[in-house]
């Protein structure tokens, strides 16, 4: 569904020691259990967030758990390899799944509550996966579209623009 963005150019200069940046994030959905009646009526189904580097990769995941209209919580991780869905990747995970062994993936490198996204020394045009509710298997891309020093007005993180439906996040067996 997404389209992947593989060059990774550092577009910006390093903020001021203590100053947040602005990112702004283009999350797509990659797969999770749709049906086919759907996603020809969505073929992309996206979600525009800009979120402060001081914030954590556990408020990036309540903007993506807000934007794409779940209402009911499941474990998640972020995971910061060659792509999205990169086995071997970088993992940041919740703080009860930190000693937990994911089949063949590495032990986690962070908490998504302690984890910062100015602390991961992202990029512009730099992909990496979230994976939400590991029995249905919600896959998502997320890229850095743009990273700033200007704060908008208003709560951060927000949504700035859909692109799609949201998906229900349970289908019925009969849809």
């Amino acid at each position: 569904m997404a389209q992947t963005r593989k060059a990774k150019t550092k577009l910006h200069e390093p903020a001021a020691q203590g100053t947040p940046r602005l990112y702004t994030m283009e999350v797509f959905l990659r797969s999770g259990p749709l049906v086919e009646k759907f996603v020809k009526k969505n073929p992309v189904i996206s979600r525009t967030i800009q979120i402060r580097g001081d914030q954590t990769l556990e408020d990036l995941h309540h903007a993506i758990f807000a934007a794409f209209g779940r209402w009911d919580e499941h474990m998640y991780e972020f995971q910061f390899g060659k792509g999205p869905m990169d086995p071997k990747a970088p993992r940041y995970v919740l703080p009860d799944a930190i000693g937990m062994e994911m089949g063949d993936a590495k032990p986690p490198a962070g908490r998504v509550d302690k984890t910062t996204l100015d602390s991961l020394d992202l990029e512009v045009n730099r992909s990496f996966g979230y994976w939400f509710d590991f029995g249905d298997d919600w896959w998502h891309q997320i890229d850095v579209t743009a990273i700033g020093d200007e704060m908008p007005e208003g709560k951060l993180p927000k949504v700035i623009k859909k692109v799609g439906q949201n998906p229900p996040q349970y289908t019925d067996a009969d849809e």
